[in-house]
């Protein structure tokens, strides 16, 4: 942490700066936003490979012989179903149904759960969990022990696998493995927050400053570019890919969020389910994605209005640089929320049209 600042700091802090990223409060953290440039750093995840630090993000290990009913009962999709190796996507609910958090629960052994979760959350899911922890399993709070770096772009595999003996390429879409990345002991999962293939790598925060130089060096025959949050938040948004705070909080449920492939209401009881069974019945609301068709960019909590009415509000939004078109996502009455639909998004005071559109923005073309 910094004394100055007060915000925390990743195990790769001296790396950016001597970088001359640019550095900026987030959630409490002193991250990098921009190295070069966000589209730079956008393209070459798209064309090539970027590395990111998400040594930010939280890591929460539960294990004991009723690991997997603990993960069950507090998460929303069907851990039980989860093989050794496997991972997958799911959230933590409030009684009411609301997000906690959404979260990766990774299954490393017959009982012993991997959690990642997000910087800003992860001691609020700590209590969330060990306040619902009524099983014979233990809850660790194990963000300290770990770094996270993402590498990310078409080009992820050859740069990684001049530093593992591990087969990358057997190593299938919301897998993972441990084994060893320029010497360290590491996990390797094939996940990401981009919408490219790429690898998330969980490895001791000693390790992290080597072992990122690595990758860059690795990499730079490809074009490696580190990245920042800017990028990562645009890659993220052309995929479709929720952010806490934004598409989730609180107040929405995963129905409305449009995800409800997440929430398996018949594996039996967890938290929020009660809850989600009447709020399944009656969905007002749903996130849309939408294209400007005017000038301008509906940024983050403007105004969305249909037929000069107000409607909902911009979760996300912001220039696409794959597409060139500028983009976001909304909070839409259910009836509105299929593509084709004409609105205004609120940019000073003045109405700007847009048109719903299909997401995700962008889908990577399969190899």
């Amino acid at each position: 942490m910094s004394p100055a600042t007060g915000l925390k700091r990743t195990p790769l802090f001296d790396v950016h700066t001597a970088s001359k990223a640019k550095m900026v409060d987030f959630g409490g953290w002193e991250m990098p936003v921009q190295y070069s440039s966000i589209i730079e750093e956008h393209n070459a995840v798209r064309n090539a490979v970027g590395l990111f630090d998400v040594s930010h993000m939280g890591e929460i290990e539960i294990h004991g012989p009723e690991a997997a009913k603990l993960v069950d009962y507090v998460s929303t999709n069907n851990a039980a179903k989860l093989k050794i190796g496997q991972a997958h996507y799911s959230a933590l609910l409030y009684d009411h149904g609301g997000f906690v958090d959404d979260i990766l629960v990774h299954k490393v052994a017959e009982h012993s759960f991997f959690l990642c979760v997000n910087a800003s959350n992860q001691e609020k899911d700590f209590e969330h969990i060990r306040q619902h922890n009524e099983f014979n399993a233990n809850v660790d709070f194990a963000s300290d022990r770990y770094a996270q770096l993402a590498i990310q772009g078409p080009r992820a595999v050859p740069t990684l696998q001049k530093l593992t003996s591990t087969d990358l390429n057997g190593i299938k879409y919301y897998w993972f493995t441990d084994g060893t990345v320029a010497g360290t002991p590491a996990r390797i999962a094939r996940t990401g927050y981009t919408g490219e293939d790429g690898f998330e790598v969980y490895i001791s925060p000693g390790e992290a400053q080597r072992v990122w130089g690595e990758i860059m060096h690795a990499g730079s025959e490809f074009g490696i570019k580190a990245c920042g949050l800017g990028a990562r938040n645009t890659l993220r948004l052309e995929a479709k890919m929720a952010l806490y705070g934004h598409e989730l909080t609180a107040s929405t449920n995963p129905f409305e969020a449009d995800l409800g492939w997440i929430v398996k209401m018949d594996k039996g009881e967890f938290v929020g389910r009660p809850a989600l069974r009447e709020l399944q019945q009656a969905i007002t609301r749903k996130l849309a994605g939408f294209e400007m068709t005017e000038r301008g960019i509906g940024r983050d909590g403007y105004e969305v209005w249909i037929e000069g009415k107000p409607a909902g509000w911009v979760t996300s939004g912001g220039p696409s640089p794959t597409l060139n078109k500028n983009i976001g996502l909304c909070y839409l009455p259910a009836d509105c929320a299929n593509p084709g639909v004409n609105l205004q998004i609120v940019i000073r005071k003045a109405p700007v049209s847009a048109v719903t559109v299909p997401t995700p923005f962008y889908k990577r073309a399969k190899a």
